[in-house]
């Protein structure tokens, strides 16, 4: 959507449109969205904000399901909770700017734009607090260190970037705050892709095992103290999906005789023994 409505801009013979002030050259992304393009201005945004939120909630859904490594305390969900309710709160937000354009409705417009970049701003940092907490826990997952480096990384650059726009736009420098409106844009783009780092952990095939199952069967493995039915049980499922190559054989009585490897090594002791004598 932000690559169609800057494309179309730059490339037709209206340059000034009729939201923008005297000496503008630089057209903010609601001044091409106002006009011809506002019907896509509209879908690009629902579609979006809604599916964004909606990857929220399934990851909130399966952090709580045990696909993905499950909160391990209170606070975490509350957590989760709060950066979901903010997140809404941005979604209508940019739904409402989308559709109250700054031409015919400039101070809505801009209420409804500063509600969106707040709401989404603040969803990532409770989000972000999440998964430090999610880190410190399960230090074997990096995916969860990451995407909390790439949150933060993008609380912080979102953050400059939106008061460089808010200042430049209010001492009336217009080109250079729709240069940083755009630039803010698509630095949400990248956040909105961001999710997929946090959703693939979740995804079984023949070779991965979901986040969640894993944490599971090691839970289950330290439970049964390695013994005989956790223990095998564990490594087999381990095994078929490539993280061990040989079954763990060992049970409460010793060595399992059923390892070919150590019925071999037991009769060349054997055999060793009744040399010696």
């Amino acid at each position: 959507m932000l690559l169609v409505l800057l494309i179309v801009w730059a490339t037709t013979g209206e340059k000034h449109l009729p939201s923008m002030e005297a000496g503008q050259n630089i057209a903010y992304i609601s001044d091409v969205g106002a006009y011809g393009l506002k019907p896509l201005f509209i879908t690009g945004s629902v579609i979006t904000t809604v599916f964004l939120d909606l990857g929220l909630l399934a990851e909130r859904w399966l952090r709580h399901t045990g696909r993905l490594a499950p909160n391990t305390s209170r606070t975490q969900k509350i957590l989760s909770i709060f950066s979901l309710i903010f997140a809404i709160a941005g979604a209508a937000g940019l739904i409402l700017l989308s559709i109250f354009d700054t031409y015919h409705h400039p101070r809505l417009h801009d209420g409804f734009l500063l509600i969106f970049i707040g709401g989404y701003v603040i969803s990532a940092i409770f989000l972000c607090a999440e998964y430090q907490r999610l880190g410190i826990h399960y230090r074997n997952h990096r995916v969860l260190a990451a995407s909390f480096w790439i949150k933060l990384l993008f609380i912080i650059v979102e953050i400059i970037f939106a008061i460089v726009f808010v200042s430049t736009s209010y001492t009336s420098h217009r080109n250079e705050a729709a240069i940083f409106e755009w630039i803010v844009a698509f630095v949400f783009t990248f956040y909105v892709l961001s999710f997929i780092v946090d959703l693939l952990p979740s995804v079984r095939t023949r070779h991965h095992v979901p986040q969640g199952f894993r944490e599971t069967m090691m839970a289950e493995q330290g439970m049964n103290g390695g013994g005989a039915v956790g223990g095998n049980r564990f490594s087999q499922q381990s095994t078929r999906q490539g993280s061990y190559e040989q079954n763990l054989t060992n049970d409460s009585a010793g060595p399992n005789r059923d390892s070919p490897k150590m019925e071999v090594e037991g009769r060349q002791q054997k055999k060793g023994v009744r040399r010696h004598f």
